[in-house]
């Protein structure tokens, strides 16, 4: 049998085949994205299990004229193969190659870029408003999935598309695979689950009693089955907000998706089509432990996935412990995550505190607010998010916490560069925006001995505080299993130098204590960017000749800048260097890499350094700095 997929180099050539032949492709697709990820990593079973969602979509609308928004973004690989990027995706989720989610920038075909959920409804009924504007006849499409539908903009949309659609072309897929990243949470999940067990059952017993039934009779009913599902399941949810409701129907049978697709495409106004998939379809591995191949490794797809040899904690794990420690010594103490169990180190605490557990679901909004309330009541909430994802609880933070004073935890993770995801799970931005607010503190551990330190520092205070740590493991330092505190507010000294002062924010202290090394600079390991320890700064400010600042957050209203606004407000005027991310998006890529790249590993820091400072370090006689006075020490203070 001749191969179909070598000559698929767009939805064009797609749509020339026969349907006969779609279920042969669909297999070629499935272990070619099997094949590829397996060499280069990525995620597994969310795309396994949308191969022939991707090739119906395809097959049926005319995209890039029909617009294609995938939500979450993390299941579109059968996607960029079919629209013109196969021989790229062994790049993929690399430094120069394709990005792990849809791009605009990367493909005509990419209509909107996704990579946080439960946008794609909203930005396909923009879409759809927008051809009715320009009298434009075109479909938009937003498949939503994974968990999405349990964030609040999904139910917004739909809110506003319900009342507003009547004309336009407007189609909603919910990729229903009964997952997002960990097992699923909410009353919405139970009830698209007793959706599709009463659907089942209505099948089964069609199918038992059709069993004899002659050949034309049971092909009618085959065909009734997806054209009147209407008269076996009850009115739905999904009609209440405006949509004409169809399915669920199984998102692997091709036979069903594209008749049924071709249906809805000949409907105007909001429709809603529930399509049943599997996380990793197709590789039985992945079928088993669909979380396990959600976003793994490079790997041998005839082995599996193999338990690596014992390395060095990560961050996320050395939180873990510290709050089931904390847990055990305070009843007070509650852990709260929006969807991401495992990858903030709380499947531990989810087993041993299953009363304190709350899996919110992928709502980062609720998760902050529910968290305002718990200690509105006395207690002690910790709330485990990825930096990225506080962005999108902005308000809660600022208007539910912060302003009312609240002492709640945020345990950031991801600070920083993550690598591979790129730019839209980069924690860039929390440095700076926290910073800003009232009431709100922010550690920053150099390490992992420090990130227990600071997250039982935090625990201690009567109002909000983040600690934020990067994706993966440290300098690999062993922790006890105290709980000892550190100092409110206190950096410390940790190499005497002369001339230069370099301010360490974060694990970057390290690749600092090291360019510090060749140039005889001295370093302040900080701790907290807010509040900054005045102390040490001015008297650092006070014996050194330049300011060198140095954080894996965004520059711009970073730590560095808190340091700028600090000698401003003593009046100090110091020459200063401040090195941080800049002020661009930064590529997906492996993270010592791109470090390398912006000048922040140990070589970079000194280069920077040199080139800004080099008639300070070649002067061997070291003026005098002005004295900082006491008017000025009381002026700050």
């Amino acid at each position: 049998m001749q191969a179909l997929l070598p000559d698929i180099d767009s939805p064009a050539a797609l749509r020339k085949l026969d349907c006969c032949q779609l279920k042969q492709l669909a297999d070629e697709l499935r272990a070619y994205v099997l094949d590829c990820v397996s060499r280069t990593g990525g995620h597994l079973s969310s795309n396994l299990g949308t191969i022939e969602l991707s090739i119906a979509l395809h097959y049926v609308f005319d995209t890039p004229h029909d617009r294609l928004v995938w939500d979450v973004g993390h299941q579109t690989y059968a996607h960029k193969v079919l629209t013109g990027r196969r021989d790229r995706l062994l790049t993929l989720r690399q430094l120069g190659g394709l990005s792990g989610f849809p791009r605009r920038s990367e493909s005509e075909y990419d209509a909107f870029g996704t990579a946080h959920s439960s946008t794609s409804i909203s930005a396909a009924l923009g879409m759809a408003q927008a051809a009715k504007l320009k009298g434009e006849d075109r479909h938009a499409i937003a498949v939503i999935g994974d968990g999405a539908m349990t964030a609040g903009m999904a139910f917004e949309a739909m809110n506003n598309a319900g009342v507003q659609c009547d004309d336009t072309r407007l189609l909603v897929v919910l990729n229903d695979n009964k997952m997002s990243i960990s097992r699923p949470v909410g009353a919405l999940n139970r009830y698209l689950v007793q959706l599709i067990d009463f659907y089942n059952t209505a099948k089964r017993v069609g199918k038992t009693v059709l069993r004899n039934a002659p050949p034309p009779l049971f092909e009618l009913a085959k065909r009734l089955e997806q054209h009147a599902k209407g008269l076996v399941v009850p009115a739905t949810l999904f009609e209440q907000f405006g949509f004409n409701y169809v399915g669920p129907i199984d998102g692997h049978d091709l036979d069903s998706l594209v008749p049924t697709l071709e249906n809805l495409k000949h409907l105007k106004g909001p429709q809603f089509l529930h399509v049943i998939t599997r996380k990793g379809q197709g590789y039985k591995l992945a079928e088993a432990d669909p979380i396990a191949y959600h976003g793994p490794g490079k790997f041998d797809p005839s082995v599996g996935l193999v338990k690596p040899a014992a390395s060095k904690p990560a961050f996320s794990d050395i939180f873990g412990q510290w709050l089931c420690d904390m847990a055990a010594q305070d009843q007070r103490l509650v852990g709260i995550t929006p969807a991401m169990c495992e990858g903030s180190g709380m499947v531990e605490f989810a087993q041993r505190f299953p009363d304190r557990y709350y899996d919110v679901g992928i709502a980062e909004q609720h998760a902050v607010t529910f968290a305002a309330g718990l200690a509105c009541e006395g207690l002690k909430p910790v709330v485990a998010i990825y930096s990225t994802f506080l962005q999108r609880a902005y308000d809660q933070l600022v208007h539910d916490v912060a302003l009312q004073n609240l002492p709640v935890v945020f345990a950031l993770d991801r600070a920083g560069l993550v690598g591979a995801d790129g730019p839209t799970h980069a924690g860039a931005y929390d440095i700076a925006f926290a910073r800003c607010v009232p009431n709100m503190s922010i550690a920053c551990p150099a390490d992992e001995v420090e990130c227990r330190q600071l997250l039982s520092t935090a625990y201690a205070q009567n109002h909000p505080v983040t600690v934020r740590y990067p994706r993966g493991a440290g300098v690999g330092k062993a922790c006890a299993s105290t709980l000892e505190a550190l100092p409110w507010g206190k950096g410390e000294l940790r190499r005497s130098g002369q001339r230069i002062a370099i301010f360490a924010f974060g694990t970057l202290l390290y690749p600092a204590l090291a360019a510090a090394q060749e140039l005889d600079a001295t370093v302040l390991n900080m701790r907290w960017a807010k509040p900054l320890d005045l102390d040490l700064l001015l008297e650092m400010a006070r014996t050194h000749k330049a300011i060198v600042t140095v954080e894996d957050g965004a520059i711009m209203g970073g730590a560095g800048s808190a340091v700028a606004e600090a000698l401003q407000a003593a009046r100090i005027v110091r020459p200063m260097l401040q090195l941080g991310l800049p002020d661009h998006f930064i590529e997906h890529g492996d993270p010592a890499k791109l470090l390398v790249g912006l000048g922040l590993d140990a070589p970079g820091i000194a280069c920077s350094i040199r080139a800004r400072f080099a008639d300070l370090l070649a002067d061997p006689v070291a003026e005098q700095p002005v004295p900082v006075t006491a008017a000025a020490l009381e002026g700050h203070a």
